[in-house]
């Protein structure tokens, strides 16, 4: 029996570890997708964003962040500890007088965890694209993971009163996607949006990416490190139950996010007359945001129907954004915040234990918390080090200005 006890806390701790990479991998994703469409002159300083706003993520959630989300708060508001490092392995005599409850490696739950306040903190990078200060965007970085996206963590899946009142959320369409959306539009509000995006009269100019192939492989990474983001969420394989449930976790992800992007480029063919990429390639991420906050509990094919309307709203949002004037380069409002709070709201239909009036009420409390917190921030640093760079490092690129480089020296269009 021992021996089966220690087996199955080795299974469970690299299946949390292989589901982590995965998740890792989501990073490559969101710096493709945002390198290809944004113009060619802005795409070393995002991918620079990309790489090093994980770096933060990574250092601040060991820091701190670990240890607020998940260090106690017993129902509470506040966590019980704000600094420090919680991480903590169980040794071989907790393992087997746990009886097996303690089945995998605290330092494989904080790899896991640092990962996806890394992909929310990815949602914000793509959204204030082409006209942010590097330096400034590093700042929010730091508070974003080190305090804001882990408190609101705390309130749900670190045990708070968000977890009390009965939110459910499995894997993050509201407390990593809208978590992350919710701070883009904070800080596109104060922003502002692109020179030459809009004209007078309400009209919409285009601003085509430049990379369309490096788009579509970022999806596809992304749509791949969406069964390690879901899956590990399961937290165990080791029986036969846990092993059935991961297997449908992942149909459910890949039928949603194919729903998604069915739906999305049927719709921008009935609106445009085309089958318009960039829409194709945020329908089929909406649908695998649409189905994150309950991957397990729906059957495949209305994991399809989930996804596809996720990919219908998609569509609507991004236009809607665009006439309200708030650029968003790549969609990611739309995506991880329009989409995320449709997630949220679909689960009730399939979970009986989850209700309307808590998903609402959970899902409120994550924008309020996080618009808020970040709006503040936002205003904080535009204050003392400013947002946006020139209207002559704009137009000249930032690769230029905060890099110093350009991704394409021999091909750049300006």
């Amino acid at each position: 029996m021992e021996d089966i006890i220690q087996v199955k806390y080795a299974l469970d701790t690299f299946y949390f570890l292989v589901m982590g990479a995965f998740v890792m991998w989501m990073a490559a994703g969101f710096a493709m997708l945002e390198a290809g469409l944004v113009r060619a002159k802005n795409t070393t300083e995002i991918l620079t964003k990309n790489i090093a706003l994980f770096a933060v993520a990574c250092t601040m959630y060991l820091l701190c962040g670990y240890t607020i989300m998940y260090g106690g708060s017993e129902g509470g508001i506040l966590p019980d500890a704000w600094f420090g490092n919680s991480i903590a392995d169980a040794t071989v005599e907790e393992v087997l007088a746990s009886n097996g409850d303690t089945y995998y490696s605290g330092s494989s739950d904080f790899f896991f965890q640092v990962v996806f306040v890394a992909t929310a903190m990815s949602i914000v990078s793509g959204a204030v694209a082409e006209r942010m200060k590097l330096w400034a965007f590093l700042a929010f970085a730091v508070v974003m993971t080190g305090v804001i996206y882990p408190l609101q963590g705390s309130w749900s899946w670190g045990g708070g009163f968000l977890s009390e009142a009965g939110f459910s959320d499995f894997a993050g369409s509201g407390i990593v996607h809208m978590c992350g959306a919710s701070a883009a539009l904070a800080g596109v509000l104060l922003l502002g949006a692109r020179k030459g995006k809009y004209g007078e009269n309400g009209h919409v100019n285009a601003i085509p990416g430049a990379n369309l192939p490096m788009a579509t492989l970022g999806t596809f990474i992304l749509w791949m490190g969406w069964f390690g983001f879901n899956g590990g969420s399961e937290l165990m394989v080791s029986n036969i139950e846990e092993a059935n449930a991961t297997a449908q976790v992942f149909v459910n992800t890949n039928a949603a996010a194919s729903g998604g992007l069915i739906a999305a480029l049927i719709v921008a063919r009935l609106l445009f007359g085309k089958a318009d990429l960039t829409m194709v390639l945020n329908g089929a991420l909406a649908g695998l945001v649409a189905i994150t906050a309950d991957p397990l509990s729906p059957d495949p094919v209305i994991s399809t129907l989930i996804g596809a309307v996720g990919g219908v709203l998609v569509v609507f949002s991004i236009l809607a954004l665009d006439k309200l004037k708030i650029d968003d380069p790549v969609g990611a409002i739309s995506v991880h915040g329009v989409v995320g709070l449709w997630g949220v709201m679909a689960v009730p239909f399939n979970n009986s234990d989850a209700t309307f009036g808590n998903q609402i009420y959970g899902a409120f409390v994550i924008f309020a918390w996080t618009f808020v917190a970040s709006l503040v921030i936002w205003g904080i640093l535009k204050a003392v080090m400013g947002l946006r760079v020139t209207e002559e490092e704009e137009y000249e690129g930032v690769d230029l200005s905060e890099c110093g480089m350009e991704a394409y020296p021999e091909f750049t269009n300006k």
